[in-house]
């Protein structure tokens, strides 16, 4: 069953966003070789879902957050067709999860509950201390609880 963790008052989301991607491409455990998937084991890396003009400003976020870093990622939209060199990139960019699935870990910037988040090992929300986010973020926190999935909760800003 797929974990899912909420970071909240988190004072700029794309922002904490790159941050947390960066550090979870820094931890990655496994030893697989990149590119290589095995069989029912997801192929450590991040999807990272929301709607196209999120997606934008995360992608712009992403080459410019950290002057010395680079984060290697892939902008897919639903409109271009993965390709067989895409596997190699342990940060992907969509519109719809499962044209991610293979990879370990979905981090959610939508205001709607994800839709197939449960093909992740974990899945990470993110929420700002704006009001209407934090409604969203009631709202999918719901819709997870209801399907019977537990929920951790980590309070980002004091």
């Amino acid at each position: 069953m797929t974990e899912i963790t909420f970071y909240f008052n988190v004072p700029d989301r794309l922002t904490y966003a790159c941050r947390l991607l960066r550090k979870a491409l820094r931890s990655a455990a496994s030893p697989a070789v990149p590119g290589v998937a095995t069989p029912g084991v997801p192929v450590p890396g991040v999807a990272v879902l929301a709607p196209p003009a999120t997606l934008n400003r995360f992608d712009r976020a992403l080459w410019t957050f950290e002057a010395t870093e680079f984060i290697p990622h892939l902008l897919l939209l639903n409109s271009v067709p993965p390709q067989p060199g895409h596997l190699r990139t342990p940060v992907w960019l969509v519109e719809q999860a499962e044209r991610a699935a293979h990879l370990g870990l979905l981090l959610h910037l939508g205001d709607e509950p994800a839709l197939g988040f449960e093909s992740f090992g974990r899945m990470v929300e993110i929420v700002s201390t704006d009001s209407d986010e934090r409604d969203a973020a009631r709202s999918r926190w719901k819709h997870y609880k209801a399907r019977g999935y537990e929920i951790h909760k980590h309070e980002v800003a004091a």
